[in-house]
């Protein structure tokens, strides 16, 4: 070879190899890699503006939006994608397992970047951009919980990334701050709150936004404060935002509150404040793909969010993949860490770096079986998956009934009474005893594995004595099993005292994380679906009235989405009661509620149909109610009792 010839190959390789390092060939690529310098990475603070003003003081507001990009395709003129996630949260009560807060230098200068994404992904060629929503933190503005502000706050920032909007360098200068290093190419992220902002911003269809993932987020705002009328919480969303306001907002957004307060009156009613905070409404104007991260014994941001917004999703043809696990608000760092960084990684080099590795022709679903076992389906909910019509029947003795395969007509009547008291663990341990407080329906002794997949409906015709009047319906697997204990603080995860390491660090930001592994218990039963109604909103408008005592109203009660396997050998049981204490909060008054049972039955999404009900039925031993007395209470886990009081902490 030429002297010329070595130089010129020399030359070529100086000056591609990075993007080859970065973007590779071939039919399934190994992806971006970690050739960049995190040390040297660039690390700024802008403020774009939002075109609101939130806050009324006259003047526009800004948002913060600390970044970190690798310093060698700047160098190179080469642009970058960007992974992005907005919270309110930065300041205020930190993020993942460790509670991580932004830091600064003296001179304001970001040095600490919340959780991992900037040490493993800065490396391989991406910028990370941590925004603070408007109202927290270093941001103008009010915190408007899920509303226009929080929404245009992240919006912004995608679009300066994309050259539509304008940024400054500091909070009140006039120096803009020009964003010609991003390729335009966007991923957002986040657990919780942030990503619900996720959620809220690809539903606005904004150019620029590749893929969302999606952890543990809100699909409606009142489907968190409210089950089809029944308050989940005590406080709304005007307490939460005054918990995560900086101190200037706190100062200045009186107004906003008030409007929250107005827009969101406690007697659960529909509004146009949740319209405008309803995501899922809008799916039609998803342009990028979607991941979703839930647990599905999550009882903070319940399921029944994931299960509307991915229904959403796949009835608008959105490319999208979903993670179940049996913990409860946690997020898969923090139960399956190495699976979960190695997809994430796949997912974010294919859907904003291009590369063909073939992750969105993965199984969609991956579910926690058992504790840290996992089974994969093609699609979700499972393909063979089918609402099936399930018949609720008396047995002669009150309180306690059967399920059938479909739904011959029935007659008579079950009658319980709410009490307050007494919660859903309560009612599955006395499954098969006659209580005065809920009605049972059962199955028999299931001759084979019976799978639901999917979120269904409980249909119910129930007389009131009193003026108002809560709802519970839960599914229960009735069998011995080793769970994920998820009522815990924890919620499902032990934290230990070793740590791991993923990506690099410097003296002021550390790649290395506290290990987990699952927190497990034995039980006798698993609830593992739920719905919760007001009968006073029956009416699918969810406007509220006052019931007429002795006057039959008919509800259709939503089960939240699940996927479980009630094995053979076990027995499924439905479960309707009235209040579930730590859940959903008493109503005033403490009915005895009537059920008729010709005109009740449920809908269960079952793997195989009628046919598989069916077959697992077959050979069944029958009813198995050992006593009708009345037992002494059973101790209660208390679901709730385990969830922090501050809606703040609750929701992160």
């Amino acid at each position: 070879m030429s002297v010329v010839a070595v130089v010129l190959t020399a030359l070529m390789f100086v000056l591609l190899g990075p993007v080859a390092a970065h973007a590779g060939a071939g039919p399934r690529d190994t992806g971006s890699q970690p050739v960049d310098s995190y040390a040297n990475a660039i690390r700024q603070s802008v403020w774009v503006d939002t075109g609101l003003d939130g806050d009324r003081d006259g003047k526009t507001d800004r948002v913060a939006a600390d970044i970190i990009r690798p310093s060698e395709p700047a160098a190179a003129g080469r642009q970058v994608p960007v992974i992005m996630d907005a919270s309110p949260y930065y300041s205020c009560c930190g993020r993942g397992n460790e509670s991580q807060v932004k830091t600064y230098d003296q001179s304001g200068n970001p040095v600490g970047f919340p959780l991992y994404y900037d040490n493993y992904f800065v490396p391989r060629g991406y910028a990370v951009v941590l925004v603070d929503l408007a109202g927290t933190d270093r941001s103008d503005g009010c915190v408007d919980v899920g509303g226009a502000s929080d929404i245009t706050s992240a919006k912004a920032v995608i679009d300066w990334l994309n050259g539509r909007a304008t940024a400054y360098t500091t909070r009140t200068g006039s120096t803009t701050a020009q964003a010609g290093w991003s390729n335009g190419s966007v991923g957002m992220i986040g657990k919780s709150w942030d990503g619900t902002v996720a959620n809220g911003v690809a539903a606005t269809g904004v150019e620029g936004l590749k893929t969302i993932v999606d952890i543990s987020g809100i699909s409606s705002w009142y489907d968190y404060y409210f089950a089809q009328g029944a308050a989940l919480y005590d406080g709304g969303p005007d307490e939460l935002a005054s918990e995560v306001e900086s101190s200037g907002a706190q100062s200045h957004c009186s107004a906003e509150e008030q409007a929250l307060r107005d827009g969101a009156p406690r007697n659960g009613d529909w509004t146009s404040a949740w319209q405008d905070r309803d995501y899922y409404a809008n799916a039609s104007k998803v342009k990028a793909s979607v991941f979703v991260a839930q647990g599905m014994q999550d009882l903070n941001v319940r399921t029944k969010n994931f299960g509307q917004w991915w229904n959403a999703l796949a009835a608008n043809g959105v490319q999208r993949k979903i993670w179940l696990s049996q913990t409860g608000h946690v997020d898969p760092f923090d139960y399956r860490r190495s699976d979960w960084v190695d997809t994430l990684h796949q997912w974010f080099d294919h859907y904003l770096m291009g590369v063909d590795n073939g992750v969105q022709s993965q199984p969609m679903a991956d579910i926690e079986r058992t504790p840290d076992h996992w089974s994969t389906d093609p699609v979700w909910p499972a393909p063979g998956t089918a609402a099936t019509q399930v018949g609720l029947k008396a047995s002669g003795t009150n309180g306690l009934g059967s399920l059938s395969a479909g739904a011959p007509p029935a007659s008579g009547t079950e009658r319980y009474t709410d009490n307050p008291a007494q919660d859903e663990d309560d009612w599955a341990a006395q499954a098969d005893q006659a209580t005065a407080s809920k009605v049972s329906f059962t199955t028999g002794t299931l001759a084979s594995d019976l799978r639901l997949s999917g979120g269904g409906t409980v249909t119910l015709t129930a007389t009131p004595t009193t003026t108002s009047a809560h709802l519970s319906a839960v599914l229960v697997d009735l069998g011995p099993a080793t769970i994920r204990n998820y009522e815990d603080g924890a919620e499902g995860i032990t934290t230990l005292n070793t740590r791991s390491c993923w990506g690099d660090s410097t003296s002021g930001d550390s790649a290395c994380y506290l290990d987990t592994a699952a927190d497990t218990e034995n039980v006798q039963q698993t609830v593992f679906s739920r719905g919760w109604a007001d009968l006073g909103h029956y009416d699918p408008s969810l406007h509220g009235v006052s019931l007429t005592p002795g006057k039959p109203y008919t509800i259709t009660i939503q089960l939240a989405s699940t996927d479980h396997v009630v094995p053979a050998g076990h027995r499924l049981a439905l479960i309707v009661a009235g209040t579930d204490n730590g859940l959903i909060v008493a109503p005033s008054t403490k009915p005895t509620i009537s059920v008729d049972l010709s005109r009740s039955s449920a809908d269960l999404p079952l793997v195989g149909g009628l046919p598989a009900l069916a077959h697992a039925l077959r050979g069944g031993s029958g009813h198995h109610h050992p006593t009708a007395t009345t037992p002494a209470a059973t101790p209660s886990r208390g679901p709730a009792a385990a969830l922090p009081t501050s809606q703040a902490a609750r929701l992160r």
